[in-house]
């Protein structure tokens, strides 16, 4: 059983007009302060990039699934489409990385699974241009190589900095579910040298949502239905699981996860508790005592209908959002942008 806190329940939820085959949004789900304009098909999963230089320059990249027809949309803070990669193959999950050293120059990226042709892509940042000459193969020799999942994750010394691409799949066997691949330049052209597999799958549904910490590690993947694993983000690390929490903490499925940070070491860990359209937070570094004993703090009613995946920045972006803001997908072909102070007030009201 759950330790006890006040949380803001949704026993109460009234069904909304998002119709019945969805799961009710709460009375006081929080609203979002804005809604993109739709994709054509089916939103999926959202990444947050930030110009380095410029805070208020920023894009939402999401994808759009669907096969044949699918593509990366760029997002302004608005919500409008100014940018956009179609057609891709059933694009999944996207995440973005700063900085990749391409032909001695800085390059920021987005990395996308595009599920029909069992291939990453890369694509610049800001102007989404190809960067890959048509796509990473990943899953090489094996029968279940769909790419689903993906989380970069860059590791800095002073020295170098690499880039690596964490990959799950649709389906796969109970072991070495995610390959990780280092992300190098050949030449002008990404390409993608598989370092280790690894990672534990309970065999119920599917693993879909991953996320890296940089500056503590870790990587964290929902095992749908019944858990979220830890392991080591740095593959010399070894393949040990750190950690397997949320077990009771959700209505059915584990979707997608996000790291807020509050600074290099702490913050928050967030995770869509889908079938319940909420929010779970959890402590980013742990709880006291034991880095790797997660206790949920607070569960956070949103508008977002059955949220597949989502992103966190703790970065003012304008005036909108002071202290940042999550990105979640929801049904409608939508994305939602939500003012972290919100969240931030009812984590607060929570203890």
């Amino acid at each position: 059983m759950r330790k006890q806190f006040i949380i803001l329940t949704l026993a109460t939820a009234l069904l909304s007009a998002c119709g019945d085959n969805y799961a009710p949004v709460a009375e006081n789900a929080l609203k979002p302060t804005v809604t993109t304009e739709q994709v054509p098909n089916d939103t999926d999963d959202p990444a947050i990039w930030v110009n380095p230089n410029d805070s208020t320059d920023m894009l939402v990249i999401g994808t759009d699934k669907h096969e044949k027809t699918g593509g990366l949309y760029a997002f302004d803070a608005q919500g409008k489409i100014i940018n956009k990669v179609t057609p891709l193959d059933r694009p999944n999950n996207v995440d973005i990385a700063y900085g990749f050293n391409l032909g001695g120059e800085k390059v920021d990226i987005a990395v996308v699974t595009e599920r029909g042709t069992d291939k990453i892509r890369v694509f610049s940042l800001p102007d989404l241009t190809p960067l890959d000459n048509g796509g990473i193969p990943v899953f090489d020799g094996q029968e279940e190589k769909s790419p689903m999942g993906v989380a970069l994750y860059t590791q800095s010394d002073s020295i170098s900095t690499k880039i690596f691409a964490v990959v799950g799949r649709k389906t796969g066997p109970t072991g070495s579910y995610l390959y990780q691949y280092e992300l190098k330049d050949n030449s002008g052209v990404i390409t993608g040298e598989k370092v280790r597999e690894f990672g534990a799958f309970n065999g119920g549904k599917e693993i879909e949502a991953i996320v890296v910490d940089n500056e503590l590690g870790y990587i964290y993947y929902s095992d749908e239905g019944f858990g979220i694993h830890k392991y080591y983000a740095d593959p010399s690390k070894g393949n040990q699981e750190l950690a397997l929490f949320g077990q009771e903490d959700f209505k059915d499925d584990h979707e997608g996860l996000a790291i807020y940070k509050t600074s290099d070491s702490t913050g928050y860990l967030v995770a869509s508790n889908q079938q319940n359209n909420s929010f779970n937070i959890y402590p980013r570094e742990g709880d006291a005592g034991n880095t790797n004993q997660y206790t949920l703090i607070a569960e956070v009613p949103v508008s977002a209908i059955e949220c597949d995946g989502l992103e966190a920045i703790s970065m003012p972006i304008g005036s909108q959002f002071p202290q940042g803001m999550i990105v979640a997908m929801s049904n409608g072909m939508v994305f939602h942008y939500y003012d972290w102070q919100m969240i931030q007030d009812l984590i607060e009201a929570s203890h």
